[in-house]
């Protein structure tokens, strides 16, 4: 029966992370740490790092801090929540900076509809450069509309 809550509660944290994303894109990076997030919209700097990266920071810290709990404090729940943040920040990170700004060259030939959906609406995110104007969308839903052939 633990097994089964484990589990329950890593598949509803990484769900729940696709909202947190979507909340923190929106109100938070283009929002009032439109300072952090801008130079993401609007390269500015000649570093492969970005002030944008620390929002990564914040969620790892998080995410260890619930193993703490988990590990020196006895919360049970404490790791499958880690571990959902985790691969949710994981399969984040491969699918946005990895297959969508292209970081790292891998995944260039990916062409499926789904890719090319995703790619579509995320360079409509990017469309525009200011603070306002961006519209949010998550990683495992976008909308219909980007889809299309």
């Amino acid at each position: 029966m633990t097994t089964l809550f484990w589990i329950l509660i890593y598949l509803f944290t990484f769900i729940f992370m696709e909202f947190m994303a979507w909340f923190s894109h929106k109100y938070i990076m283009h929002g009032f740490l439109w300072s952090l997030h801008k130079d993401h919209h609007k390269k500015d700097h000649d570093s492969w790092f970005e002030r944008n990266d620390l929002f990564f920071i914040f969620y790892a810290i998080v995410s260890m801090s619930l193993v703490i709990l988990w590990g020196e404090y006895g919360f049970w729940a404490g790791l499958p929540m880690a571990l959902g943040i985790f691969t949710y920040g994981l399969s984040y990170f491969i699918v946005h900076d990895i297959f969508i700004h292209q970081r790292f060259k891998i995944f260039k030939k990916t062409n499926s509809r789904y890719a090319k959906g995703l790619r579509r609406a995320h360079k409509m995110h990017h469309k525009s450069i200011h603070k306002e104007d961006g519209e949010c969308f998550g990683m495992l839903w976008v909308p219909l509309k980007y889809f299309k052939q």
